[in-house]
């Protein structure tokens, strides 16, 4: 039987996508709203739901969680500034807007942002 796809790998090695979510992750929690391309922002939704999920309960598991990601800046603002938004929601703390096509390459552009 035939399985779909679990992960999408965005033209990349295990480390680098790694690399790609973790850098992509600690911009949104920062800024809150980022633009990068589709593809990117719906492999990005599940790794940073997963994230606020985990820092969202206010115990040491889900910041060491968090630590083994994110950077320290990051951690202190998931974890003390954003996690604590959603503790009264069940999921789904993002959301994918599709913004108009990239010039140069044609690209379908979205922008992701905390909800």
């Amino acid at each position: 039987m035939n399985k779909g796809k679990k992960v999408t790998k965005l033209k990349r090695s295990r480390e680098q996508r790694e690399a790609l979510l973790r850098t992509l992750s600690q911009d949104l929690i920062r800024k809150g709203t980022i633009h990068t391309t589709e593809k990117r922002a719906k492999a990005l939704q599940p790794y940073v739901e997963r994230l606020i999920t985990k820092a969202r309960r206010g115990n040491i598991s889900g910041r060491r969680y968090a630590a083994q990601v994110l950077d320290d800046m990051s951690v202190g603002l998931l974890c003390d500034e954003v996690a604590p938004r959603y503790v009264d929601r069940n999921g789904g703390y993002t959301r994918i807007i599709k913004a108009p096509q990239r010039e140069s390459d044609k690209a379908k552009m979205a922008i992701i942002e905390l909800v």
